[in-house]
């Protein structure tokens, strides 16, 4: 494969000709979000946990190197997609470090909170991405615990030192407007306090996050309680993270780009190891598709996506604030649907690899087809996108999304298809092997 560009294989003449009724099996990696919770929450615990159906990506690899970094002892088998980790029930081996973090935001965020809340001294340097995303309002939080953060660059971003200097307070305010990861940092190491700890919360963004974050967070031993009136969490002091042997699902927001297609292609589609039971907020896209049109059942072997009855669907109005990681996603396939789609509730995505709604105006407005936008929410009207080239913004998720288009339009070309490194390294090989299948399944050879 070409790494600079990726032009994505056009199935829309051939599946016209013949309804392709075989089920396409796929298999993805393990959860960026689960595997780096997994990882910081095992440094936290007392002892050796086992950590089995890791993702390895460019986002799991910095937060692994951090850890290391700090002086965590690991034991790594990415063949068989294993770590260990011995934790030191919250105390970093090391009183100081120069620690990477690239640009994963889960990384940056739950180590920067680590750090805030233990005594030693730090180097928080990222890549150029992540020094244009949001730090502030983390470091505002900790700022109120003492902890002492200076800046070497611009004001509210990467990099900066870290003092830290315990808990000061027992109660502290977050601002999660822009990212819900700011919250779950603070959650995954409330337990180091040694009073009784209230976290308060302005905002509701993602909180399928959250809830993702505070299961975890049981499943290795320390409980935090929310009240819903108040918009708090409370963690009662005296509880400790346990070792223990965890395994990670697959990533849900990495299956949606396939169960995507279930609905894009008329194809049945299921991805191993994906249940209705996840912890992952994304898992409700599925339930979007089902509103399109799709039917969902929940196999032994993963949910397996059926395909509408209809030959067309119909744009959806929906608020995506939970799971707006599938914005792009659904913002690909809303041009072939018969009536417009309105994505709402994602002003926050703005601020993520790149302004994700911008984005999606830009590169769809390139192919002809028309959208409108507000701060919080995007509007795609019907239409068949002519043949571009995407810019990707260096962003994944654009890079992942925007290729089903070329599923269905002739002549769409990805940029830096390798930017898919952050969390599915993979993705164009088996988007290819996909396809491939489908064409052979079809016609009884592998057409060019």
């Amino acid at each position: 494969m070409n790494k600079s560009a990726y032009k994505v294989p056009c199935l829309e003449k051939l599946l016209k000709e013949k309804r392709y009724e075989n089920t396409v099996k796929i298999e993805v990696p393990g959860s960026k979000s689960i595997t780096n919770r997994a990882l910081l929450l095992a440094t936290l615990a007392s002892g050796t946990s086992g950590l089995s159906g890791v993702l390895f990506s460019d986002d799991s690899r910095n937060f692994l190197k951090c850890v290391q970094e700090l002086g965590f002892k690991t034991r790594v088998y990415e063949e068989d997609k294993y770590i260990e980790v011995t934790g030191l029930g919250g105390v970093p081996p090391l009183e100081e470090a120069s620690l990477y973090v690239g640009s994963a935001g889960t990384a940056a965020r739950f180590l920067t909170a680590y750090l805030g809340v233990t005594d030693g001294k730090y180097y928080m340097d990222a890549s150029e991405q992540m020094k244009k995303r949001p730090m502030a309002p983390l470091i505002a939080s900790l700022r109120e615990l003492g902890c002492e953060i200076i800046y070497c660059g611009r004001e509210g971003y990467f990099p900066f030192i870290i003092r830290g200097h315990g808990f000061g307070r027992d109660e502290i305010t977050v601002d999660i407007n822009n990212s819900s990861q700011f919250l779950s940092a603070l959650l995954i190491s409330s337990c180091l306090s040694e009073r009784d700890f209230t976290i308060r919360v302005k905002g509701t963004h993602g909180m399928s996050y959250i809830e993702m974050t505070c299961r975890m967070m049981e499943e290795f031993g320390v409980n935090a309680v929310y009240n819903s009136e108040e918009n708090t969490f409370t963690i009662a002091a005296g509880q400790r993270y346990n070792a223990i042997d965890y395994t990670i699902e697959p990533d849900v927001s990495a299956a949606c780009y396939f169960y995507a297609c279930a609905l894009l292609l008329h194809i049945p589609v299921l991805v191993k190891g994906v249940h209705f039971n996840s912890l992952q907020g994304d898992i409700a896209f599925l339930r979007v598709l089902e509103s399109m049109g799709c039917a969902m059942e929940d196999t032994p072997e993963g949910v397996l996506a059926k395909p509408p009855v209809a030959e067309t669907y119909s744009g959806i109005t929906v608020d995506m604030s939970a799971f707006s990681d599938q914005a792009i996603t659904l913002a690909a396939i809303a041009p072939f649907a018969d009536s417009p789609t309105t994505i709402k509730g994602i002003g926050h995505i703005r601020f993520q690899e790149c302004d994700r709604i911008k984005a999606i105006v830009t590169e769809l407005g390139r192919m002809g087809i028309s959208c409108t936008e507000t701060e919080d929410s995007i509007t795609i009207y019907p239409g068949m996108p002519g043949a571009s080239t995407v810019n990707t913004y260096d962003d994944h998720r654009m890079a992942m999304g925007f290729s089903l288009i070329g599923l269905r339009a002739e002549g769409i070309t990805i940029e830096n298809p390798s930017c898919c490194r952050k969390t599915f390294e993979n993705y164009f090989e088996v988007l290819a092997s996909m396809t491939d299948m489908i064409k052979k399944d079809t016609c009884g050879d592998i057409l060019p």
